[in-house]
């Protein structure tokens, strides 16, 4: 046992200096994982041969996995999904299925390959989108809204693809529909029974027994992440043995509970095993490589990859267009599906072991994977740079009237022109705009939020809806004499834009900036940002300065509430 104990220990130390690089690069740390598996595996430095343990442990990464990605569907956010994020997701996913296909087809690869290989390519990484969009402060944002909409359709469309292929389990692969019209309905009717049969179980499970289970295992929180991990890899193994999958059979053991109150406990706990465990999956898919299949896929993977970088985000942005929306926000939700995503590489693999596929198909997902992930990274991250360089050509995927985001710019601004003109009407801005419209001045808020803009106009505050990094809807907004200009805009690229776009106009007043930190603070002076504002610090100053001025008084009595 020592060998595979010091392998492992390799393993992670490898992964450990490799992740660290790649992330300085602003890339996700599987990637980094998956090299570090091609270099330590067989076809490389053949450093690992505890490829049993390796592997055990993928197989109980990929289940909790599954299991976490259940707990987050409980069904009221399924039943509440916007008819934007169903025909986005249903529209990209039709899609990319089909042009996919076809275009696999075109290399010259089977019927049962092509099918595999153009479901994955549909799936996008909610895990690498929900982080970057966090990190910029955009998923509160329309576009960060809408994209997580349509990545819960595209979650539930991995489990029943999963399913679904699982049902062909031992039918001999590519000669599945050898009868014609007769299997596929044999097919179909076997997994309609199969559904059935697990809907049933899941419901007298989430009526009955699941919610005292769960509560009696609350009691201590050890107990419920050992329970949690239990019931995710017992359902796993479970619908393995009923001819689903082991996926599968995770995922639904995840959805069981997502409708009880603990189940944001359970995922918060599960989430370190989740990202622990994986690591190993990513390691044993780069050491099962093989460099010499790896280099025969180059081509194909440069084609596809070029498909899903362009084709999946144009097709979203014409589905956004067409039902009423700008093209910025069609733009920024398209790049959040410019990739593929881990659920893509494991449901190949899942394939692979179900006798359906070979190992070429496994190389081929990877690299896509590999090349779309990385390049779709820096997309997100640098989306204003890249739609301020695009946009004078994607008119086409807008309507003449934007009306999901036209707001009612019908009602009538305040009396005279506005004193400050706030851009940015988060938490933040909000606030400020309705302490500085309460204290009488003549405020105008800006937003591109439509659920932002109604809920602030019903508090006698004058908004208008729009896209403040838009130059020509600059041009419509009264900036000219206004005494302040406050962008509380959450990025530096669009503040950076902004101040591009002020700068060329004759402006009577002063621009303030509202900085996160310091970092952004001195960027943002040297883009040429006249006023920087630190809520944090002068927040943190303020009640500094009460707390020294009480201890200093002996007077005990309560701070004061920071300013708004």
């Amino acid at each position: 046992m020592t060998a595979p104990f010091a392998e492992i220990a390799l393993l992670l130390l490898a992964c450990a200096l490799a992740g660290a690089l790649f992330v300085r690069l602003k890339q996700p740390a599987l990637v980094a994982y998956i090299v570090v598996g091609i270099a330590v595996g067989p076809s490389a430095l053949g450093l690992v041969t505890a490829h049993d343990q390796v592997d055990l442990l993928a197989q109980v990464g990929v289940a909790v996995l599954l299991f976490v990605v259940g707990l987050k569907l409980d069904l009221h956010h399924v039943r509440h999904l916007g008819p934007v994020a169903l025909a986005t997701g249903l529209g990209q996913l039709t899609f990319t299925i089909v042009i996919g296909f076809a275009i696999i087809l075109a290399l010259g690869r089977g019927w049962i390959e092509a099918l595999y290989v153009a479901v994955a390519l549909t799936f996008s990484s909610t895990i690498i989108i929900v982080k970057l969009l966090g990190d910029k402060r955009e998923l509160d944002s329309l576009h960060g809204r809408i994209a997580v909409g349509f990545l819960i359709v595209q979650d539930l469309a991995v489990v029943i693809a999963m399913m679904a292929m699982s049902a062909l389990r031992g039918t001999g692969g590519a000669d599945v529909p050898a009868d014609g019209l007769a299997a596929l309905g044999e097919l179909a009717l076997s997994l309609g029974g199969r559904l059935a049969a697990a809907a049933a179980l899941l419901f007298v499970l989430m009526r009955w027994v699941l919610p005292r289970l769960v509560g009696a295992m609350a009691r201590s929180q050890e107990l419920l992440l050992v329970f949690g991990l239990a019931w995710g890899v017992a359902l796993a193994a479970l619908g393995d043995w009923a001819g689903f999958s082991k996926e599968a059979g995770a995922f639904l053991a995840g959805f069981s509970l997502a409708s009880t109150p603990y189940r944001e406990a359970i995922s918060a706990r599960l989430s370190g095993v989740r990202d622990f465990l994986l690591l190993f999956f990513f390691i044993d898919l780069g050491a099962k490589l093989d460099l010499a299949t790896l280099g025969a896929e180059v081509v194909p993977a440069l084609l596809l990859s070029a498909f899903v970088l362009v084709g999946n985000p144009l097709i979203v942005m014409a589905i956004m267009g067409f039902m009423g929306y700008r093209r910025r926000t069609g733009f920024l939700a398209g790049l959040t599906v410019a990739q593929i995503s881990e659920f893509s590489i494991v449901f190949v693999a899942m394939g692979i072991g179900l006798g359906h596929i070979g190992p070429s198909a496994l190389g081929l997902t990877t690299l896509v994977g590999l090349i779309t992930i990385t390049a779709s990274t820096y997309m997100i991250l640098y989306s204003q740079v890249l739609y301020e360089r695009l946009a004078p050509w994607l008119h086409v995927f807008e309507r003449r009237d934007p009306w999901r985001e036209r707001g009612d710019d019908a009602t009538a601004l305040g009396a005279g022109e506005p004193q400050v003109v706030v851009l940015g009407l988060g938490r933040y801005g909000a606030r400020l705009a309705l302490k500085l419209n309460d204290d009488g001045l003549r405020v105008l808020g800006v937003d591109f939020d439509p659920e932002t803009v109604a809920p602030l106009r019903a508090r006698g505050l004058d908004v208008r809806f729009g896209d403040s990094q838009d130059p020509d809807f600059l041009d419509s907004l009264p900036l000219a004499r206004a005494a302040w200009i406050v962008s509380t805009l959450p990025d530096l690229e669009s503040n950076r834009s902004l101040l591009h776009a002020l700068a060329q106009r004759d402006l009577a007043g002063e621009v303030a900036i509202v900085a996160r930190d310091d970092r952004m603070g001195a960027a943002l002076k040297q883009s040429g940002a006249p006023v920087v504002l630190y809520p944090v610090r002068n927040a943190v100053d303020f009640v500094v300065e009460q707390l020294e001025a009480q201890i200093a008084s002996g007077q005990p009595t309560p701070v004061a509430a920071r300013p708004g």
